[in-house]
């Protein structure tokens, strides 16, 4: 089973909440199956964002899942959907790089980063999830704040949203793990 398959098995497995099929049918409009998580750190390759984004909810479920106090929905949809703002976000273009062996100059392709949304990182996600399928309060600050204090000058509203949402904690920690610690493997690589 590739990314893509494994995603929507697992998406349509977990989400059933009202939209939930007309936001899948749109991100198979997007790039979102195709495109990298980054332009250089983590999964910077074709389908890292799928792949990350599995990564993230399979880091989620293992780690972090409490069968009698959270909701496996709400866990999908954060871990799924926290990254939905990548869609349509990067572009391939070429760079020229000097082959050490042969010292000539060659065109290499490369992510560059192409924001026609120019929104945010978790609140443009949340915009767009939000567009067909509506959030709880937890999965919306979840996504939100998943980045951590990387988003917020100031750290307190970080802190506050953390302490009133565990998934949000959640959500960071797993995306955290995921990023540096799982998918050192995918940093650096452009598969295109």
């Amino acid at each position: 089973m590739n990314y893509k398959d494994e995603f929507i098995n697992t998406y349509t497995k977990y989400i059933t909440r009202a939209g939930s099929k007309e936001l899948l049918d749109w991100m198979q409009k997007t790039d979102f199956f195709t495109a990298p998580a980054s332009t250089k750190y983590h999964c910077a390759c074709e389908s890292g964002l799928v792949m990350h984004s599995l990564s993230v909810f399979n880091t989620l479920m293992e780690k972090h899942f409490d069968e009698d106090k959270d909701n496996v929905e709400s866990f999908a949809i954060a871990a799924l959907l926290h990254d939905l703002c990548k869609a349509q976000f990067y572009k391939v273009s070429t760079r020229n790089v000097k082959n050490e062996q042969t010292g000539q100059w060659e065109k290499q392709p490369f992510y560059a980063i192409e924001d026609s949304f120019p929104y945010g990182h978790g609140e443009k996600s949340v915009f767009l999830i939000e567009r067909f399928m509506r959030l709880k309060i937890e999965e919306a600050m979840a996504i939100r704040w998943h980045m951590g204090g990387f988003e917020d000058s100031n750290g307190h509203t970080v802190s506050l949203a953390y302490e009133k949402y565990p998934l949000a904690v959640k959500l960071h920690l797993a995306d955290l793990e995921s990023t540096y610690l799982k998918e050192k493997g995918t940093s650096a690589v452009n598969k295109r």
